[in-house]
């Protein structure tokens, strides 16, 4: 009987380190998102720090195929001193990812206010051309959020780049893309997106916030059932008789 749970735990083990490989692809693929989506909003949101549980995503991803390679070994080789590193590292691990689940509800709930307080800014540096990063950043969001100003088309009234052009239209990245010859002129509002983007980018953020976190808590878990059944593994091992007779025979042999 002890010999068959010894088994079953094993086979639990190789399966977990096959999924220890995935997640780590998977984690590191969740990291390079968020610091991509980031460069693409990074003019609405001045704070970098929010970046710290992308970084850690990707470190544990990276650490997490060293570890699928040390569970394997150690598993197949019935190492006790590999099955304790393995569960000793799983267990940093877990605790890493708890600080990421940690920092990323922190994070998210700093990010409304962050916004609120760089986009007043950002919309007032437009200048309408490609060469200038914060005129790029609008024309970016406002094409891929669907929206216009900051709480909706008519603050571009109040901008800058309004004011000094005089034509009393909104940039074209404001245009609804199923309208022929747009121009973003204020005469035709139905020409225009009618929802504001800071609501928008705010709603975004927190959504990949969020992938950090449900990620982090997934592989948690995951990394949680490793341990117990290294655990396990460990301490059949050391006290079953029979078990420790049956792996000096294989080793002999």
């Amino acid at each position: 009987m002890g010999q068959c749970g010894i088994t079953s735990s094993k086979t639990v083990l190789v399966f977990l380190n096959l999924i220890f490989w995935a997640a780590a692809g998977i984690l590191c693929y969740i990291g390079a998102y968020v610091f991509i989506t980031y460069d693409d909003y990074d003019h609405f949101f001045e704070d970098v720090y929010t970046l710290i549980p992308a970084v850690i995503i990707i470190a544990v991803g990276t650490l997490l195929f060293i570890i699928g390679l040390i569970g394997c070994c150690a598993t197949i080789r019935e190492s006790s001193c590999g099955l304790a590193t393995f569960a000793a590292i799983l267990l940093l691990v877990f605790v890493t990812e708890c600080v990421v689940v940690v920092l990323g509800y922190t994070y998210r709930a700093k990010v409304e206010d962050e916004v609120n307080h760089s986009i007043q800014k950002v919309y007032n540096e437009y200048n309408g051309t490609n060469t200038d990063a914060p005129s790029r950043a609008i024309d970016y969001v406002q094409r891929q959020l669907h929206c216009c100003g900051i709480h909706n088309y008519s603050d571009w009234r109040n901008t800058r780049w309004f004011k000094e052009s005089k034509n009393n239209s909104v940039p074209v990245s404001c245009c609804q893309p199923s309208i022929s010859n747009c121009t973003g002129t204020l005469t035709r509002p139905a020409d225009l997106y009618q929802e504001g983007c800071e609501a928008l980018v705010v709603k975004k953020l927190k959504e990949i916030m969020m992938y950090v976190i449900w990620a982090a808590l997934t592989f948690a878990s995951i990394q949680m059932l490793g341990m117990l059944c290294a655990c396990v593994v460990l301490c059949r091992r050391s006290h079953d008789p029979a078990y420790e007779l049956l792996v000096t025979t294989n080793s002999y042999a």
